[in-house]
């Protein structure tokens, strides 16, 4: 029997209920999870939140590097022209979040291809661009023994601009890099929409999967909820592949946060808490 997969309360998505992160630590911890990841945690001094962790019992496995300019519509920098120094500044400040959190991955964000440009004529030069940050965020992470993520997001429903959206381009572009400790994100709710064929796709690129995300789709549910994933199925694939890494629960609850893991709690019951006994 495989080892249990080991599941992650993304705090920027579950309990909404609850207003800020100190309260969503303390909610997580109390149902059940060993570990947390947020998005964005800039808003709390790391030192509160890294109290707030530890005494809900939780670590953090997951944060993001900043978005930039959102009243300008930017969603991340990594592959946007003439931001460079932009996207340096907030992985310094992500690297910053991530150490005192003992956080050990950073999603490095690649952001929106820039209003109003030619998609097919900028996205060789947003490649190059992100290629030149990579290099440079691959070493400053490796200085502090932290992982660098890859994440594509899909452009059909959640976001048309975003620069990469396929787990194929996202492949292409870490070989291009070639640092072990850059590696790719998989949200389920994301290759679904882009691509399907999660059996195959899951089984050619977990090798280079650091982190992994679910939701049901198209409604990104929780995985109980309506719709067309058979997470029973995948659940059960990731196991028999031996993937060790974290499973982030980023999804929209359809109802209360706690009564809608009713999913997660029969998993943990038929399956253990795999950090039980550890």
């Amino acid at each position: 029997m495989m080892a249990p997969l080991r599941f992650s309360a993304n705090l920027s998505w579950l309990f909404p209920e609850l207003p800020g992160l100190l309260a969503r630590l303390r909610a997580a911890g109390s149902s059940g999870f060993e570990a947390a990841e947020v998005a964005w945690p800039y808003s709390e001094p790391p030192e509160a939140l890294a109290r707030a962790a530890r005494e809900a019992g939780l670590r953090l496995v997951l944060i993001n590097t900043p978005p930039g300019d959102q009243e300008k519509g930017e969603m991340g920098l990594g592959a946007v022209p003439g931001r460079q120094a932009a996207f340096r500044e907030g992985l310094e400040q992500a690297v910053r979040y991530a150490k005192a959190l003992g956080c050990p991955r950073i999603h490095l964000m690649a952001g929106r291809v820039p209003q109003g440009a030619d998609p097919a004529a900028i996205k060789a030069e947003m490649e190059t661009v992100f290629l030149e940050n990579l290099r440079h965020a691959a070493g400053v992470l490796a200085q502090e023994d932290l992982v660098g993520l890859l994440e594509p997001i899909n452009t059909r429903i959640t976001d048309p601009q975003y620069f990469l959206d396929t787990p194929q381009q996202a492949a292409a572009i870490l070989q291009k890099v070639g640092r072990p400790n850059l590696q790719l994100q998989m949200d389920i709710f994301h290759w679904q929409i882009m691509d399907g064929n999660l059996t195959g796709n899951i089984r050619e690129f977990l090798p280079i999967v650091g982190h992994v995300q679910v939701a049901q789709v198209p409604g990104r549910g929780e995985p109980s909820s309506p719709g067309e994933l058979n997470f029973p199925y995948l659940f059960q694939l990731l196991e028999d592949e031996g993937y060790k890494g974290f499973v982030g629960c980023e999804y929209r609850p359809q109802g209360d946060t706690v009564e809608g893991l009713s999913w997660l709690r029969s998993y943990w019951d038929r399956r253990g808490h795999p950090e039980a006994g550890q």
